[in-house]
C-alpha cells in the first residue's frame, strides 16, 4: 500500500489518493479497484486508516449531533423557530428549552424572544429537512454579550483544531469564551480588546485554513499582538450569567 498524495494536499475530483487495500475511503472520497479517489476538490485528511477529503467550500449540511448557534426567528404555541444558516429553520420545542414547568398559557417570548442568540444540539434531521434542536445538555443555552461572527462552516474543524488544540490556544492568550459553532457562527465573548484578537486570529484559521505549520504561526502571531492576561483575569466578560452553568468554554 502506498499514499500517493500527503495529507493537507489540496485535491480535484478523480485524482488518486492512495493505492492498495490498507486504506479506506472515508468522507468525500470513492475506491475503484485498487485505488481511492477523491470525490470533490478538498484538503486531504489522514485519519488512521481512512483517508477523507474536507471541501474547501460549500454551504453547512445539519447533522444530528451538530452543536451551532443560531438566532430566534418566530415563536409559535410549542416553542421556537431557530436559525440554522441554511434555508431551513430548527424546532425548539419547550420541554426540550427548558427544565421548568411552563404552563400553556405562558408568554414564551419572556423565556426567549425574537432575535435571542442561542446554543442548540441538532437531535434529528429528516429526509424532508425537517430540524429538531435541544437545548437540556450542558453548554447549551441562551447566549448574551459578545459578538457572533461567521466563517467557512467547511473551516471548523480546522479552527477547534486536533482534540480542541487550537481553539483552546485562541482562548488562552486572548482571555475570551469561545464557542464555535458547526454551522460556521462563532461566539466570542471577553474584553473589547480580547475580541477583536481573537476575531482576527479565527479569521486567519479560515483564511490559511490549508497552510502547513499553522499552529506554529498562530502562536507567533498571538505572541505579537497579545493582550495583558493580568487585566482579563478580572474583567465581567468570563462571569458566566445569572441561572446559568459556566460552560461557555466548550468548543463544539
Amino acid at each position: 500500500m502506498s499514499i500517493i498524495i500527503q495529507e493537507r494536499s489540496i485535491v480535484i475530483p478523480g485524482e488518486a489518493l492512495a493505492e492498495g487495500m490498507d486504506f479506506l475511503p472515508g468522507d468525500n472520497t470513492y475506491r475503484e479497484s485498487d485505488k481511492i479517489y477523491a470525490k470533490i476538490l478538498g484538503m486531504v485528511t489522514i485519519a488512521g486508516r481512512v483517508l477523507k477529503i474536507t471541501p474547501l467550500a460549500g454551504p453547512y449540511v445539519p447533522r444530528a449531533g451538530d452543536k451551532i448557534i443560531g438566532t430566534v426567528m418566530d415563536i409559535t404555541m410549542t416553542g421556537w423557530r431557530i436559525s440554522t444558516s441554511t434555508a431551513y429553520t430548527a424546532m425548539l420545542n419547550v420541554r426540550d428549552a427548558t427544565s421548568h414547568f411552563v404552563g400553556k398559557d405562558e408568554d414564551l417570548s419572556k423565556i426567549m424572544a425574537i432575535g435571542d442568540s442561542v446554543i442548540v444540539k441538532i437531535v434529528n434531521v429528516t429526509s424532508q429537512n425537517l430540524i429538531d434542536v435541544t437545548m437540556k445538555e450542558p453548554g447549551l443555552r441562551k447566549i448574551s454579550g459578545g459578538r457572533i461572527i461567521k466563517i467557512n462552516s467547511q473551516k471548523v474543524p480546522r479552527v477547534i483544531g486536533k482534540q480542541g488544540s487550537m481553539i483552546s490556544l485562541i482562548k488562552s492568550k486572548t482571555g475570551c469564551d469561545i464557542t464555535v459553532g458547526q454551522n460556521g457562527l462563532v461566539w466570542i465573548k471577553g474584553t473589547p480588546e480580547g475580541e477583536s484578537l481573537a476575531e482576527e486570529a479565527v479569521r486567519m484559521i479560515e483564511n490559511k485554513s490549508h497552510h502547513s505549520g499553522l499552529t506554529e504561526k498562530m502562536e507567533a502571531f498571538l505572541k505579537e499582538s497579545g493582550i495583558d492576561l493580568g487585566d482579563v483575569a478580572s474583567a465581567p466578560a468570563n462571569v458566566p450569567n445569572e441561572g446559568t452553568s459556566d460552560n461557555t468554554n466548550e468548543q463544539f
